[in-house]
């Protein structure tokens, strides 16, 4: 969040429900952060492992023909995946340029979405995608497959959309007083993404040392120029942030994520995957 200026908004962007919602929060991040917005759309590779097992009784000319069949296959939907990415994008970019934003640049990449997300990760500012994608969008509770390994490998800030967009009036640090932690909050403080809006700064547990943690983060904040509210709660941390947020009308949560150093069976943090799969607003997970 504190690049260079000329460091770019990414999209991610494809043709299920969170598409529009995608649209708005990116053209939301690019001005608040005065940064430019490329629409990025990635066609999968077809996978055919399971197609291509051709043994058994069928001749080799007849596996010659069907390969040969196979390939076309592939290459005509390859054809129509790039013209519906095309119209995807398209209208993408329509949605983004009538929300007041001047020039969109769009791309369109064959592959891996891993791949090419490394590939850009030196010019990427943010990266804003949909909690699931096309193919598990009705998968209510779990998050895309896709979604989980961009978290795993970029270290880039991630801003993860729901279905439905709206300008952030409350945000939320969900904090622990670990080096993680205190890193999102620096970043929070020293980017004008969310400045103007109300943060509240939340810890699960009353001890002295997460109140004095809490003071510390509290000022970092307060010293850049937030309306900051500190809430120490107790309970179950899943719970007890999740009933916060909507006792407030937390309109984002922002949490640390791990590295692969600290837990390796795990995309992130225990909690930050749990508050991921069941939140209902927008979550962006900093590093």
């Amino acid at each position: 969040m504190t690049e260079s200026k000329n460091d770019t908004v990414i999209a991610c962007i494809d043709d299920s429900g969170y598409g529009e919602a995608v649209c708005d929060y990116a053209a939301w991040s690019a001005k608040r952060l005065d940064a430019p917005l490329s629409l990025l759309h990635v066609i999968d590779k077809p996978d055919r492992s399971e197609s291509q097992n051709l043994s058994g009784s069928i001749s080799f000319d007849a596996r010659e023909s069907l390969l040969q069949e196979l390939s076309e296959l592939d290459e005509q939907r390859a054809r129509i995946a790039m013209e519906q990415g095309k119209h995807v994008l398209q209208a993408a970019r329509e949605r983004i340029e009538a929300s007041g934003i001047g020039q969109v640049d769009t791309r369109q990449r064959h592959g891996d979405l891993i791949d090419t997300l490394t590939a850009l990760e030196p010019d990427i500012r943010m990266l804003v995608m949909g909690k699931r994608g096309a193919d598990t969008e009705s998968a209510h509770g779990h998050i895309g497959s896709h979604l989980e390994s961009v978290i795993r490998t970029l270290q880039k800030p991630i801003l993860i959309a729901q279905q439905s967009f709206t300008p952030p009036e409350r945000f939320m640090i969900a904090y622990d007083g670990s080096p993680t932690a205190r890193k999102a909050v620096e970043m929070v403080a020293a980017s004008p993404l969310l400045k103007g809006v109300a943060c509240h700064l939340v810890m699960i547990g009353e001890t002295e040392k997460n109140r004095a943690a809490m003071d510390e983060a509290s000022k970092l904040l307060t010293d850049a120029g937030f309306d900051v509210t500190p809430a120490l709660l107790t309970g179950n941390t899943e719970t007890a942030l999740l009933e916060y947020q909507t006792e407030q009308g937390i309109d984002l949560l922002v949490m640390g994520a791990y590295g692969h150093s600290r837990i390796r069976h795990m995309i992130v943090g225990s909690t930050t995957t749990a508050i991921l799969r069941r939140t209902r607003v927008p979550l962006m997970i900093l590093r």
